[in-house]
């Protein structure tokens, strides 16, 4: 039985100032619902993102601002740092951690720039709301093997099938410097390259 994440509770102490920031980031506001002064709630969803963010009032047992951790995956990690400041959030620099692998607590080992080989999942950059439920970013452009079924390829946004296109057209060209000749097939190459890169599968050569 497929069980799909849709929805995160955080916790907030202000409602309306929480929807204007969330909806100030571009988050899509889906619902705003108050049955009395004592029940409101208010759904928010990231562009391309198949989970909502949920907050109000008497949604949740939680203080306002313990929600830490929460996860958005983008494709390009320092453009979304540019977003991010520009739609009102104070995002940190992008930061890549000592280790190497995911990242630790708190800012614990975090090393300033981006993951220096440019590694998928290597990179980050958090953020927090203005109660202080704080998110990652982390980026991710090639999935690991097993994350997705490769017999389907999907993108959320338009932006995200452009990011994929540049990806693919670069490799592309490395693959005609490499064989010394243009390959009248670009677009049978691009497309296996793009479903592989998704799919966390062997890209082509």
């Amino acid at each position: 039985m497929d069980m799909k994440l849709e929805i995160v509770v955080v916790p907030v102490s202000d409602v309306d100032r929480a929807k204007d920031f969330y909806t100030g980031l571009g988050w899509r506001l889906d619902a705003d619902v108050a049955t009395d002064d004592s029940f409101r709630v208010v759904q928010v969803t990231p562009p391309g993102s198949p989970a909502s963010v949920i907050f109000g009032t008497s949604v949740t047992e939680q203080a306002p601002g313990t929600a830490r951790g929460l996860h958005l995956v983008v494709d390009d990690i320092e453009a979304a740092h540019s977003e991010l400041k520009r739609n009102g959030a104070d995002p940190s620099e992008v930061f890549h951690d000592a280790g190497g692998v995911f990242h630790h607590g708190g800012t614990d080992a975090r090393v300033p720039g981006p993951d220096p080989k440019r590694t998928s999942y290597g990179s980050f950059l958090s953020f927090s709301d203005p109660d202080g439920n704080g998110y990652v970013l982390q980026e991710i452009t090639t999935r690991l093997p097993g994350r997705l079924d490769p017999a389907t390829t999907t993108y959320s946004s338009a932006g995200d099938l452009a990011s994929a296109l540049r990806r693919a057209a670069a490799a592309h060209g490395e693959h005609e410097a490499r064989t010394g000749a243009k390959d009248p097939d670009w677009p049978d190459w691009y497309a296996r390259y793009m479903v592989a890169e998704q799919a966390g599968t062997e890209l082509p050569e």
